[in-house]
């Protein structure tokens, strides 16, 4: 996987390519769909959530710039793969999840492996974690309606990016948000970000 999706494809940070080396995606699936855990695309993980093809997962991660004194914000936990690998490159990781049962499966994955720098919450991700903030980063998996939250925005710190799909028109794109500047990274496809 390292080699053939990620190295291919111009994913170089060796932080964030011995992550995903390190983190056994197979764990964080449904044993129905265990056999797809490599497969260079989104696999489903029940409550219509699914877990990002490998790429992306390393792609946003080294969007929200991962470095071990990092305190990052991930709004969607879903699997919980995404918090792991993001675990492995940063000081901690704060992680939002709405669908309870997706993320009291994570939480437990997560304590099976070892990860004792994340903190799994359940609740409405676009608020973010107010009690937590500011972050160093914060990375969003789910879809954003022409914009990402402002709560979010407001808990970063000063120059820090926001990584988040946004849809604008009938596009979807991967962007990054930094003050009042935004980079389109690249076209994407994912579940819709819910607020309460």
């Amino acid at each position: 996987m390292v080699e053939r999706q990620l190295r291919r494809r111009g994913i170089e940070d060796e932080l964030v390519l011995r992550a995903m080396n390190e983190v056994p995606r197979e764990r964080f699936l449904p044993a129905e769909v265990r056999e797809d855990a490599y497969r260079d695309g989104a696999v489903p993980i029940g409550e219509g959530q699914t877990i990002s093809q490998p790429w992306i997962v390393a792609c946003m991660t080294l969007l929200a710039e991962p470095a071990p004194d990092r305190h990052v914000l991930e709004v969607g936990t879903g699997s919980g793969y995404g918090a792991a690998v993001l675990s492995r490159c940063c000081r901690d990781v704060v992680t939002i999840e709405r669908h309870e049962e997706l993320g009291d499966r994570a939480r437990s994955i997560l304590a099976e492996l070892g990860y004792d720098n994340v903190d799994v919450r359940h609740g409405d991700g676009t608020k973010g974690a107010p009690d937590r903030a500011p972050f160093d980063a914060i990375v969003v998996t789910a879809v954003a309606d022409h914009d990402p939250p402002q709560a979010l925005r407001d808990q970063l710190r000063r120059g820090a990016p926001l990584v988040c799909p946004v849809r604008r028109g009938e596009s979807e794109y991967l962007m990054v948000f930094r003050g009042g500047d935004e980079e389109r990274v690249v076209p994407v496809r994912f579940v819709p970000l819910v607020a309460d």
